[in-house]
């Protein structure tokens, strides 16, 4: 009986099936018309160049025209009227909103057309306050005097007022001042780090500028004429006086008179400071510098072509030091490395800042390279260092903690690397063994590095150093293990962004970054921002 049931159900089932099969099919869909056009997605607001911004939204078929309004001192309600309402096509996406005012909040709707008014999108909206407007235009260096300074702007261009700290020095600005796009401030303090505001009337920035006051001969300074012999001046210098460098080359001979015996060594054996006379135009130094007391530098450059091979800086005294500053300055031209501290004494700080290192090859030693003695601080910040070490460390600190005591503390801050350690050779980024080191390295650019140890591979080197917003580009085992990398590489810089800072000229030094992604890091020198 139940078979005789379960047989006519069987039947029935392909008679239905028969009738389906033997009926017209249905229309195949090819597409779908829905009431209204979808909103734009994936809307993002991005500053651009400080009062611009750049919208973006994800473009689909269908759509011929897109409107966009623009709402000033806005937070996405959209009230009041837009400042700014227009119309761009998909081929035209993303677009450039310009002529917003600075440090404004604003917000933005898209609306997506097809030429039929009844299927309108509803609106994608974004959000974006600007940057600080900057129409002051870099100090030129004959507008810098020791207690004044020259301000300009493109003349016709608004504003109310200039501030100027440290001192909160308040300027108002001049209808003169605008016609001409001038204002000279004086009563300023020499050799001291300015920061000027412009603003308007409203208060919101128009423009903002650093700039450093220039020299006021003191009585502990001497000035240094071009072409004067560098070698006798500091050894004439008292203790702790600074010598003033002219414009010019200045060489340090190798026991001749002739430039061609320069690139000799300048002995350093008392405290005593070096600077250039002008911010924009350097004293050349050609030679080498035993460093035997404590030196400041600052806007000189040093250039070791035709030297013995030897280190840039090299300490080789028998005491210890407070410090060794270098800012401001260029080294370039050197066979075995920037510093060697290859003596039992240690310094206590060791400062470069602001500089600009090239063409050091690294021959027989490595970069920043200690070995007998050591230093409790060490800062590199805000520097560019290209085309060096290509085969050796960039940090280098050998365990001499039986013979001298430190605490090393390594802070590698805001730099621009370019091809160092690029070789591809088994060295690595910190070869650190000095014992209780510390490693601080962040928001720094580097592009053409190929080490095969990585950053580190050593047990003494510090195991969980500091690592925040760094940007690598064409770079081996750094972020990840890559394909050379050593299998005692002991940490990588997991957060680090991949990305192409795409530097304007690099072969020519120019290391200006064009990737406006790796701009809105704000990693890398700030020279090139």
């Amino acid at each position: 009986m139940k078979k005789n049931i379960f047989s006519k159900f069987i039947m029935a089932g392909v008679a239905v099936l028969t009738l389906a099969a033997c009926g017209e099919p249905d229309d195949e869909i090819t597409s779908i018309n829905y009431g209204r056009n979808f909103s734009p997605t994936d809307m993002k607001a991005s500053v651009r160049n400080r009062t611009n911004v750049e919208l973006s939204w994800t473009v689909l078929p269908g759509i011929t025209t897109y409107n966009v309004e623009v709402f000033a001192n806005d937070s996405l309600t959209f009230s009041g009227s837009p400042v700014q309402s227009f119309t761009v096509g998909p081929d035209q996406v993303p677009v450039t909103i310009k002529g917003l005012e600075g440090e404004t909040a604003y917000s933005f709707r898209v609306q997506a057309l097809d030429g039929n008014e009844s299927r309108n999108s509803k609106w994608s909206t974004a959000y974006a306050k600007t940057d600080s407007e900057q129409i002051l235009k870099t100090v030129a260096e004959e507008d810098i005097k020791g207690t004044s300074v020259t301000l300009r702007w493109p003349a016709g261009e608004e504003a109310a007022k200039i501030t100027l700290n440290p001192g909160n020095i308040e300027y108002n600005i001049t209808p003169a001042d605008i016609a001409a796009g001038a204002a000279t401030i004086t009563g300023l303090t020499p050799e001291t780090d300015y920061t000027a505001v412009m603003t308007r009337a409203s208060g919101k920035t128009r423009g903002k500028i650093s700039f450093k006051t220039g020299i006021d001969l003191a009585d502990t300074d001497i000035l240094v004429k071009a072409g004067e012999d560098i070698a006798t001046a500091v050894a004439n210098a008292p203790e702790g006086y600074r010598l003033i460098l002219e414009p010019g080359e200045y060489g340090v001979t190798k026991g001749g008179d002739e430039p061609a015996d320069f690139g000799g060594a300048l002995k350093i054996t008392k405290k005593i400071a070096i600077k250039g006379l002008r911010q924009n135009e350097h004293p050349i130094i050609k030679g080498r510098v035993e460093v035997q007391a404590d030196l400041d530098i600052d806007q000189v450059s040093f250039d070791g072509t035709g030297t013995d091979g030897g280190q840039c800086f090299n300490f080789n005294g028998e005491t210890n030091l407070d410090h060794l500053n270098i800012t401001n300055s260029e080294i370039s031209n050197y066979t075995k490395g920037f510093f060697y501290l290859n003596v039992a004494i240690v310094v206590n700080t060791i400062n470069i800042d602001n500089c600009v290192i090239s063409n050091i090859e690294c021959s027989g030693g490595d970069f920043f390279d200690s070995r007998k003695g050591g230093y409790n601080t060490f800062n590199l910040k805000n520097s560019t260092i290209y085309e060096c070490a290509k085969e050796r460390d960039i940090f280098r600190m050998d365990d001499a903690s039986e013979a001298v005591s430190a605490t090393p503390v390594i802070t590698v801050d805001h730099n621009t690397f370019y091809n160092v350690g690029s070789g591809g050779a088994n060295y690595r980024v910190f070869y650190i063994r000095f014992v209780g080191n510390k490693i601080t390295y962040t928001n720094n650019i580097m592009v053409g590095t190929n080490y095969k140890r990585g950053f580190a591979n050593q047990s003494k080197t510090d195991q969980e150093p500091t690592l925040e917003n760094n940007v690598y580009f064409n770079t081996e085992n750094l972020i990840e293990a890559g394909a050379t990398a050593d299998a005692s590489i002991s940490w990588f810089d997991e957060k680090g962004k991949n990305l192409d800072p795409q530097f304007k000229d690099a072969a020519k030094g120019d290391f200006t970054v064009q990737n406006d992604n790796v701009k809105d890091t704000k990693a890398g020198a700030p020279r090139w921002m």
